[in-house]
């Protein structure tokens, strides 16, 4: 595979971001598809992401110049920038972890991660989440984020790479699973040999 990760820099890799973000929005896609390929919900527009770019970078995958796949940092001082997301907020804030309160943790919440379809079941999944690990880990103890218990294929996806399930919340919709990926003691580090290949500008 010839792509390459790195740091989104300008409006057009933003706007990549939302070309692949609305292929595989919830509303746009079958209900075959759905139940086979995954979905993503929340609807960005470039002012969205150029807000959350100034709380903390946001990596994609390029190809070609163009973005393959990406995943959203959200730190919680940028919860108020996506509305649609400060209920996911306000629900890790009532959540104990080893003792502590999600709150008291320097943590990343996961926005949104998508690959483009014809790059699923090639190991880029994989692959991105070890370069976002490389370029926060040190910053932040963990990366966390909630996902439908509908959203099948992205629930096996993340618990394959290391995060754990830590809550489970029934809204007035459906049923969210609360996972989290411990980048201080995660057996996923063996994938940090893959950084080996991976260069982020």
């Amino acid at each position: 595979m010839d792509y390459h990760f790195r740091k989104a820099q300008n409006s057009e890799e933003f706007k990549g971001i939302i070309a692949l973000q609305q292929a595989n929005l919830l509303q746009n896609l079958s209900l075959e598809t759905i139940q086979k390929e995954g979905f993503v919900r929340v609807c960005h527009s470039l002012e969205d992401l150029t807000k959350l770019n100034e709380f903390e970078e946001q990596l994609i995958a390029i190809q070609d110049n163009e973005v393959i796949a990406y995943i959203l940092a959200m730190p919680p001082g940028s919860r108020t920038s996506i509305p649609m997301l400060l209920p996911m907020f306000e629900q890790f804030d009532q959540i104990d972890w080893k003792g502590q309160k999600i709150s008291s943790y320097s943590y990343l919440a996961i926005g949104q991660v998508c690959v483009a379809k014809e790059f699923r079941s090639q190991g880029l999944f994989a692959n991105a989440y070890a370069a976002y690990k490389e370029l926060f880990s040190k910053k932040y103890d963990f990366a966390i984020t909630e996902i439908s218990k509908k959203n099948l294929r992205s629930l096996s996806a993340h618990k394959k790479i290391g995060f754990q399930t830590i809550h489970t919340f029934q809204d007035e919709y459906e049923e969210w699973e609360i996972v989290l990926w411990d980048w201080k003691n995660s057996w996923y580090s063996i994938f940090n040999a893959l950084i080996s290949y991976i260069q982020i500008q």
